[in-house]
């Protein structure tokens, strides 16, 4: 049998994801978990089986999360920050609190995971699921997330919210109606063919940066948008002429291939690796492009990431 520790730490990667959908940040979500471990940790000997362990930690992390959105207000994506802009409009960035942010796959899906069970969590930490929970108050939040993702029983969340069974039946109802008149969308659980030699042809035409094959992959109505900055734009259009134009710095890209939020991304350092850029993320919709999100904050998200600071020459 192992270790008490060690039978902790065997839930880290499912707690951060947890924790990842009710904070909308991996930073936040990694605070959460190590206050999880150390409120577990102290509490270990008055642990009486009553519940699995994994159910006692969900309970644990949720109310450490509760606490933590006590405090601030909820993170966003651009698009729900202000209309859509143009190229010619100024660069106003917003907080890093402010935002939503991206988490790597391999953070927040455990690998020992079933197949069917991994592609229901892949769903649930992509960027439109995550920025829609953002919009249910916190409690909400937690009972759809424990009922839908984590396969709690009405009681067990009435029992970790301290509340009834038909209050949480009541928060579920309202949180179910939200999300219905968000755009969240539908999302494969794994990529087609298709989309992986799309995602494939996108990154090779980063590379060389040749804007028309770049925007030819991408959907009429995709959308572009760069954290911290407010500035967003819709159109393949008004893409083309932002990436020919002031994206033009992209040029020369060092791009490397991971995976975050459940969908397909890169890390981009500008200057042939000499500038850390951005975690870019794409979203897909059938056989295009819907949605390019750079995420610039690279101080903060290229540890989070695992890529250094500067490529060694």
């Amino acid at each position: 049998m192992s270790s008490p520790a060690l039978q902790l730490e065997e839930h880290r990667v499912a707690l951060t994801g947890h924790c990842y959908r009710m904070l909308g940040s991996p930073v936040d979500a990694d605070d959460a978990v190590q206050e999880t471990m150390v409120r577990a940790w102290r509490n270990l000997d008055g642990f009486d089986a009553r519940s699995s362990l994994r159910t006692w930690l969900y309970r644990i992390a949720t109310n450490v999360c509760l606490d933590a959105l006590s405090e601030r207000s909820h993170r966003e994506r651009p698009m729900e920050s202000g209309p859509q802009g143009s190229v010619d409009d100024g660069l106003e960035t917003r907080p890093r609190a402010h935002w939503l942010e991206p988490i790597p796959d391999a953070r927040a899906i455990p690998a020992d995971v079933d197949p069917a069970k991994a592609v229901m969590l892949r769903q649930s930490i992509r960027l439109a699921f995550v920025a829609a929970l953002q919009h249910l108050p916190p409690k909400q939040r937690a009972a759809l997330l424990l009922t839908e993702v984590l396969d709690c029983s009405a009681a067990e969340v009435a029992a970790t919210l301290e509340t009834s069974t038909a209050s949480v039946n009541s928060a579920l109802q309202r949180a179910r109606a939200t999300l219905a008149s968000r755009e969240v969308g539908d999302a494969p659980g794994s990529l087609s063919d298709i989309q992986s030699t799309l995602v494939d042809r996108y990154m090779a035409a980063f590379e060389r940066f040749d804007v028309d094959a770049l925007t030819s992959l991408m959907r009429e109505d995709a959308v572009l948008c760069m954290p911290p900055y407010t500035l967003w734009l819709r159109g393949r259009e008004a893409i083309h002429a932002w990436m020919s134009g002031r994206g033009s710095g992209c040029r020369n890209s060092r791009i490397f291939r991971t995976a975050a939020c459940g969908s397909p991304a890169f890390i981009q350092y500008r200057e042939g690796g000499k500038q850390p850029w951005a975690v870019v993320i794409l979203e897909l919709s059938d056989d295009r492009v819907a949605g390019i999100t750079s995420f610039l904050d690279t101080e903060t998200l290229f540890p989070v990431f695992g890529f250094p600071a500067k490529l060694v020459a």
